[in-house]
């Protein structure tokens, strides 16, 4: 009954896979999946040929998607077939998904390994149905915090699944991640060595010290290459990154986009700090399966994000600039104001900051900002600076007094309305715009923008 429960299953989400795919192309990534497990519980452990020695997790705060992808291009590279969730369905119903859609109509497993972002309070749920046995570990930070807490609720959902029979690959930078590889059978780490962005909080006021996952002492960096993360020690246990992780990204440059790792030279595209951590673990990984270093070198060369992490609109005279990173933690805001201060052209700052609206009920922060350092975009030619929110556009704007913006570079608009926004930009003469805010906003202010410009009828 089962097998014939697991088989109706299999056709039935292949065929609303494929009806979804005709009418709205690459959404169909969780709704299948969704119907499958309604129909076949225990779907995952039917498909023939899954090998959890061969399945690899990437979980964690930040970066999965890019790691995963780029992991999948190096594979690809090297002729391995692998069943990857490259759309980034990272939840129980979206692993189902990509598990279908690389079976046979037999349920047989068509890919020598299967490789998959896991979202990390779900890991334990997905680990369940799937346990495998390769788990890389990016990082273990703040984020979104309507939905995980603190990160030590996270922390134990990963440690949850880790054993003496799980392989770890873990950023030996970042002190939570780092300390989940004392848990596993073997433990390979990846790190960045201090490099011309890496950075100091000594004088910043509000920079804080973070807890040693190992004894709960105050952590010490001795630089950071990210926020939150660098070489570290721990002056209470003495927990910490090491003198060199096994796989250590050295003489970075970001200017010529290249890097050093065991004695070969790679470029990586992405040439940003943020970007390097994806890089290095995806050489991590690959290393650990026995791929050519030529070949990673090769696939690090033409390798191009999905969707990208940059867009630009040309609107109202101005191209507006949007960083796709998540913006519901610290340190993906960071890194995004890190990019808009590596431009030394003059340029507009526009921040949005406002109300979650997830799911009910909706909240607000300010300490995200408190987390960020805003000095290096201040400094970095900023003409003005447009803060707007329907809820903390001064909280918003005092942080940015708090880091030395003067007052005369700086607008509040307390609305979200987007014709107040566009009017209050096309109000300055700069053409270069970057926007920080959340994903639906800017999409939202860059339609009314268009729209605007070309006299079509506003939102």
């Amino acid at each position: 009954m089962k097998k014939l429960r697991f088989f109706a299953a299999l056709y039935i989400s292949k065929i609303l896979a494929w009806g979804i795919n005709i009418v709205a192309k690459g959404r169909g990534t969780n709704l299948p999946g969704e119907i499958a497990l309604k129909i076949s519980p225990d779907f995952i452990s039917h498909i023939k040929g899954v090998d959890p020695q061969k399945t690899i997790f990437v979980t964690g705060t930040n970066g999965k998607s890019t790691t995963t992808n780029l992991i999948a291009h190096v594979f690809d590279k090297a002729g391995v077939k692998a069943a990857v969730n490259l759309a980034g369905a990272n939840l129980l119903a979206g692993v189902v998904v990509t598990l279908m859609n690389n079976a046979s109509l037999g349920g047989k497993l068509k890919t020598d390994i299967i490789l998959l972002e896991t979202d990390e309070r779900f890991l334990p749920i997905i680990y369940k149905k799937l346990p495998a046995k390769h788990i890389c570990i990016t990082n273990v930070q703040k984020d979104q915090v309507q939905r995980n807490g603190e990160p030590d609720i996270i922390w134990r959902k990963l440690a949850s699944v880790i054993d003496d029979s799980v392989k770890v690959y873990v950023n030996a930078n970042e002190p939570n991640a780092l300390s989940l590889g004392r848990l596993a059978g073997k433990c390979i780490s990846y790190g960045v060595e201090k490099n011309s962005a890496s950075f100091d909080k000594k004088d910043d006021f509000f920079s804080v010290a973070m807890p040693c996952p190992v004894c709960h002492g105050a952590i010490a960096f001795d630089v950071y290459n990210i926020d939150n993360v660098g070489p570290f020690v721990c002056r209470d246990c003495g927990f910490s990154s090491g003198e060199k992780a096994d796989y250590h990204a050295e003489n970075v440059n970001f200017d010529n986009k290249t890097f050093d790792c065991e004695g070969k030279e790679y470029t990586f595209r992405y040439n940003t700090p943020f970007f390097l951590y994806s890089y290095i673990a995806a050489l991590a990984v690959a290393g650990e399966f026995g791929i050519d270093k030529n070949v990673i070198g090769d696939a690090f060369v033409d390798f191009k994000n999905i969707g990208g992490r940059m867009e630009d609109v040309r609107a109202g005279g101005k191209t507006i600039r949007y960083i796709r990173m998540k913006q519901e933690n610290p340190e993906t805001v960071q890194s995004a104001l890190n990019v808009i201060a590596a431009d030394k052209t003059e340029k507009l700052f526009v921040l949005g900051l406002d109300e979650l609206t997830d799911f009910e009920p909706h909240y607000t922060n300010t300490f995200y900002s408190y987390d960020c350092d805003f000095r290096k975009v201040i400094d970095s030619n900023l003409s003005h600076c447009i803060c707007f929110s329907g809820s903390v556009a001064y909280d918003a704007a005092l942080r940015l007094i708090y880091d030395g913006l003067d007052t005369e570079k700086l607008t509040v608009l307390p609305t979200n309305d987007n014709a107040a926004i566009v009017a209050e930009m096309q109000k300055h003469e700069c053409e270069n715009v970057y926007m920080v805010t959340w994903l639906k906003k800017y999409q939202s202010i860059a339609e009314y923008a268009k729209k605007h410009e070309t006299g079509k009828e506003a939102e």
